[in-house]
């Protein structure tokens, strides 16, 4: 294994004790850099007045080689502008915020991989939803998926096997005021999916996912169970190309597998990898920070 000296990764993270902050200061150790975590809200940004600058509980932070952002969905828009001050500053950032923030609209997202030639289910979003006929007609018919655009880990994400359900889960969720939209049941897919981690221009792990009995969300926080699965050449491809696409070094990529190979859903900007680690026993943290050192020497 190469070891880095006097290199510092700066680990953006709510808190120390996560599971992949933590293996993520491993890796970093392990491999002779200095992992320093900070907490994305306890970070101030200072702008003006001879140049950027970035205060971690009232100390000024100096000397950072790169960053590894795990910006959660709650923080995002803060989070964001914490990423592009450490730009600003020259400190390289794996992910950048203009890629964080395409892969949290989960449409523009899929706009991005379409017209980048990423084959994904079809998609409707609609702000008048009178028409629900339509609109189900528009993704293919019954049964259809209803999820609300800023979702995660399954939450918020419905099947309409009837136009009554399509039209009541519609109705509730638009008179809460969210935003969703409509896509592609992939039955041949149903309650299984494929997660690829990607790193830089390679998948370092992959895991199917299969829903518990009476499920269609295969989500492991939904008490969907992993296994460890070798990706075949046309998978691994595209889910590189969704990566790149969006803008992305490092990201999971959850795709389904259709008669038609591989169909893109989401992509995750700051993917948790416990699972996939225990899942496949591959040391996902040490690929991570080994792209961000390898990062930061070919920019200094």
């Amino acid at each position: 294994m190469t070891r880095v000296r006097h290199q510092r990764l700066c680990i953006l993270s709510r808190q120390r004790s996560l599971y992949s902050t933590t293996r993520l200061v491993e890796a970093a150790t392990a491999l002779g850099a200095s992992p320093i975590v900070m907490d994305t809200l306890r970070c101030t940004m200072v702008v003006g007045g001879g140049g950027s600058k970035l205060l971690y509980r009232g100390v000024a932070v100096e000397g950072l080689s790169v960053a590894i952002p795990r910006i959660g969905t709650s923080i995002t828009n803060y989070g964001m502008q914490v990423v592009n001050h450490l730009a600003t500053m020259g400190v390289p950032v794996i992910n950048q915020a203009h890629a964080i923030a395409r892969s949290r609209d989960k449409v523009r997202c899929l706009q991005l991989l379409s017209a980048g030639g990423v084959r994904i289910p079809r998609t409707v979003m609609a702000h008048d939803t009178t028409h629900i006929v339509r609109l189900v007609d528009a993704v293919g018919g019954l049964p259809c998926i209803i999820k609300l655009l800023r979702g995660t880990q399954g939450v918020g994400v419905m099947l309409a096997t009837t136009m009554n359900e399509a039209r009541t889960i519609v109705d509730t969720f638009t008179s809460l005021g969210q935003d969703i939209c409509l896509q592609e049941f992939v039955a041949e897919s149903s309650g299984r999916d494929v997660r690829a981690l990607v790193v830089g221009e390679r998948v370092v792990g992959a895991m199917r996912r299969q829903a518990r009995a009476g499920e269609f969300r295969s989500n492991l926080h939904r008490g969907g169970e992993g296994s460890p699965v070798e990706l075949d050449a046309t998978f691994r491809e595209t889910a590189v190309k969704a990566a790149k696409t969006v803008g992305l070094e490092i990201c999971g990529v959850d795709m389904l597998e259709g008669r038609d190979g591989p169909c893109v859903m989401e992509l995750n900007s700051s993917p948790g990898f416990e699972g996939l680690e225990r899942t496949t026993k591959q040391d996902v943290a040490s690929e991570m920070v080994r792209y961000a050192l390898a990062r930061a020497q070919s920019i200094g």
